[in-house]
Formats: structure tokens, sequence, C-alpha cells
């Protein structure tokens, strides 16, 4: 199945992200300390990760609200679930607005917390950051899984295909999946430890698109 003409909306974030990565290129090849500026924590490029994870979970709620009524209880939970997580992973990219409201960490998370931030994604765990095991390794497995798999398998298979639709489960076109791995490739050019940033927000942006017309929008319909 072909999508349909892209919509207005998402032109914008795919142009967002041409500009996300454009600038990033100019200012690594021209001014380093400029980029790093460009990639900081609280900077531009992470609040518009933020701006993704934010878009994609208002989606879900959207539709948990619209469709209370009309849909059972397995696919409100699935949509509500992937709201919370998106809607988790927002809170965690700026740890829950710690920073911005200068609030000062715990002692909990000033001894476990890599970063001394009040948040997860940081902490070490037997020497080891949570941050690598679950947020990295996991989340790259989840990500290939979902990307990759879940779009043959619903094409090939009508009993997952219903499983997939009755659980709410957005399955993303393969546009959508070849655009998150040329804003891989790309930031894989960018040698510097920061451009991890970058990624995240293509990504966020991307993740935000499947959720907002998924190749089954159908079963979001009233």
């Amino acid at each position: 199945m072909q999508p349909k003409p892209l919509s207005l909306i998402e032109k914008l974030i795919l142009l967002l992200i041409v500009v996300i990565l454009a600038l990033g290129f100019y200012f690594f090849y021209t001014d380093v300390p400029r980029f790093e500026t460009y990639v900081q924590e609280d900077g531009v490029v992470e609040w518009l990760t933020v701006l993704g994870l934010i878009l994609g979970s208002a989606t879900c709620f959207y539709r948990l609200f619209t469709l209370f009524k009309q849909r059972k209880p397995w696919f409100l939970f699935v949509v509500f679930i992937m709201g919370l997580g998106l809607f988790f992973a927002a809170g965690e990219e700026i740890s829950w607005g710690q920073r911005i409201f200068h609030i000062q960490s715990s002692e909990f998370f000033l001894k476990n917390n890599a970063q001394g931030e009040t948040n997860l994604h940081n902490l070490v765990v037997g020497g080891l950051k949570a941050n690598k095991i679950v947020f990295s390794i996991g989340l790259v497995a989840a990500m290939g899984l979902y990307l990759v798999f879940f779009p043959l398998i619903y094409k090939r298979s009508a009993s997952f295909k219903r499983f997939v639709d009755k659980s709410g489960i957005p399955i993303p076109y393969a546009f959508q999946v070849i655009s998150i791995l040329v804003v891989f490739a790309l930031t894989e050019m960018i040698r510097h430890g920061k451009r991890a940033e970058l990624l995240e927000a293509g990504i966020a942006l991307l993740f935000f698109l499947i959720i907002y017309r998924p190749l089954n929008k159908e079963i979001f319909r009233k």
C-alpha cells in the first residue's frame, strides 16, 4: 500500500529534520564549538527531540480520548501505554525540568546518577549506565524489531495483522523506515560524541509521523 500525498504537517516535520541535520553538518565542519552549543543539553536540538516525543504522546492521548467508547480495553490500554511511554521519554530528555527550574537532585541521584541529575537513563547500575543497558542496546533492538519485522509480517500474516490492529499498534510505511535509516547514516558521518543528539531529534520527529499517519491509520478512525 502506497501512502497518499504528504500532508502539510508531514512536509513541515520532514523539512524540520532536514534543517536540523543541515545545520548540524554546517556547524560541525565550520565551527565545532558552535556545533557543541547547538547539541548541548537544554539546547535547540534537545528541545526538538522533546517536541517530537510530546507530539507523539499527545496524538496517542487524543486517540484514547476520542475512541474511548469505540474500542476494546486492550486497544485502549496499548494506546495509553504508548502515550505514557513517549511522555516519560520526553520528561527524561529534559530531566523532568530540573535544570530549567534549578531543582537540586536528591542524595540518591547525586550518588547514583552519572550526571547527578534526576532521571533514570543516566543511573549507574553495577558500574554500568542504565542508558547503555536499556536506553541504547534495548531500545535499538526493540526499534529494529518494530521497524523491520513488524511491517514485513503485517503484510504477510493475516493473524498478525489482526493482532496488531486490535492492539492499536501503528505500523510504519516503508518511506518512514527508510527516512530513519537515512537519518542514522547521516549522523554517523559526524565524528563527534554528541552526534547522537541529532539522531535522537530526527528519530523522535519521525516516530511522531509514524504515529500520526501509520500504514494502518484506519484503525484509529472513529
